[in-house]
């Protein structure tokens, strides 16, 4: 059996080791245990697993994490490729999240749901195997197009997913904030696939009035409702042989959420109206800034669903966590938009990048190509300055702190929230769906907000 085929358990807990031995064998894994990180290592080295599980609570010091941080420095070492899922405790984050920064795959938090623990070492195996078999021809995204550009360890960790998984079929979930390009992503996993030659059919699951949605993706014969004039084909039809991109997925509602996974699993459907089976050939790939794990706790989004559209997640960086990538975005704004706009700037000063750097972004890149073209056509042919980028009369500097503040840390909050919704619909003119994109937050989100402060777009 391949490599990417065995599982090593590394954990100290006998029970714990039998309950996954009985769990995991009718999976057909070939499965190795290890009770501690001397044998692990051993076992790791002997055995090449393609997944691990790794408990970082080893002895002999099983108070701590720091055996079982050690023991995953030394995996990842030898095998950079191994997908390894450390097993944490709830009061152990910062632990978790320090050993997917080392290179885990993910982290899984006592005590263990073996169905939720199946599922995520399942969809481990499947990662494993994509690379395995993507490895001989995959084009490698050094550079990627359409505008993604970064150095930043996420975005590199963004391109080499991208280089690993755009030459299979294998859906894709693109998590991010608004802004942060989750589009690009598709766009370039399209780029690099197979269907490259094919269309690229992008779908906006929140912008579709609901009682629409379902015609606009699998279209309507002639007389299906009222308006119906001629029979139309839907977007799953359009990407027939080619990618099909269901971007805000998690704003999909439940009734069409059903109809999608049936679609899924069987690659055919009905048009609204008709009887005839049609069958398509299509890659599915979505995206969203919703939690999706919370929505569905909160029972907003199907679990089969997601275990489906989220085979291999790729997750975008917010800028504020980009460092320097927001001076070289900046910059190649600068560069792609300044000869188009006819203006011969000169660049950025200290205190513009300064100010850039310090900005919190909560419209993201979206936000930053935004200013970086308003600046352009302020400064002229001079250099760019705070002013120039909007940050003068900025909601984070309009008014300082004093020394003695007024009122509440909540209504302080709420006085800043409600300036934010107020500027942002006025440079989106009102429009609701751009003004929700430039503060990161979703359209039903940004009406409860207009809502709470008696804001409406006509009044700004």
């Amino acid at each position: 059996m391949a490599p990417a085929d065995t599982l090593l358990v590394i954990d100290d807990n006998d029970d714990i080791r039998q309950q996954l031995k009985w769990a995991l064998s009718k999976a057909g894994y070939v499965i190795h245990f290890a009770k501690d990180a001397k044998e692990g290592l051993e076992r790791f080295r002997k055995h090449a697993p393609g997944v691990v599980t790794l408990d970082l609570g080893l002895p002999p010091c099983t108070g701590d994490a720091s055996q079982g941080l050690a023991c995953l420095s030394e995996m990842v070492a030898v095998d950079p490729n191994a997908k390894i899922i450390v097993i944490t405790g709830f009061d152990e984050q910062k632990n978790a999240r320090l050993a997917v920064d080392i290179g885990a795959y993910d982290f899984f938090r006592k005590p263990i749901d073996l169905v939720d623990l199946q599922v995520m070492i399942r969809r481990a195996f499947a990662l494993a195997r994509i690379e395995r078999e993507a490895a001989p021809d995959a084009k490698t995204v050094e550079q990627p197009e359409h505008g993604m550009i970064g150095e930043s360890p996420g975005m590199r960790r963004v391109f080499a997913m991208i280089s690993k998984v755009a030459a299979s079929d294998v859906p894709v979930l693109i998590n991010g904030e608004s802004g942060t390009g989750k589009e690009l992503v598709a766009r370039a996993l399209h780029r690099y696939s197979r269907r490259r030659e094919r269309a690229l059919v992008c779908v906006n699951c929140g912008a579709i009035p609901e009682n629409l949605l379902e015609s606009e993706f699998f279209g309507h014969e002639r007389g299906a409702f009222t308006g119906a004039h001629s029979t139309c084909r839907g977007k799953v039809e359009d990407a027939d042989k080619g990618t099909l991109f269901l971007d805000e997925i998690g704003e999909m509602p439940l009734n069409l959420q059903v109809k999608l996974l049936r679609f899924l699993q069987e690659m055919s459907f009905n048009r609204v109206g008709g009887r005839k089976l049609i069958e398509v050939d299509v890659r599915v790939l979505t995206a969203t800034n919703v939690n999706i794990e919370e929505a569905m706790r909160r029972g907003q989004f199907r679990d089969d669903l997601y275990y489906r559209i989220g085979v291999v997640t790729i997750s975008l960086p917010a800028l504020r966590h980009r460092g320097n990538d927001i001076l070289l975005l900046a910059r190649h704004f600068l560069a792609l938009h300044g000869g188009g706009m006819g203006k011969d700037t000169k660049g950025l000063t200290p205190q513009a990048e300064a100010c850039l750097m310090e900005h919190s972004w909560p419209g993201n890149v979206r936000e930053l190509d935004n200013k970086v073209r308003r600046a352009i056509i302020l400064a002229g042919d001079s250099c760019i300055t705070p002013a120039h980028l909007g940050f003068e009369g900025h909601p984070d500097t309009a008014e300082p702190i004093s020394e003695q503040p007024s009122g509440s840390l909540r209504e302080a909050r709420s006085r800043l929230e409600n300036r934010m919704v107020i500027d942002a619909l006025k440079q989106c003119e009102g429009n609701i769906l751009k003004a929700s994109e430039a503060l990161g937050v979703s359209r039903p989100t940004l009406y409860e907000l207009m809502r709470k402060h008696g804001i409406t777009p006509n009044a700004v």
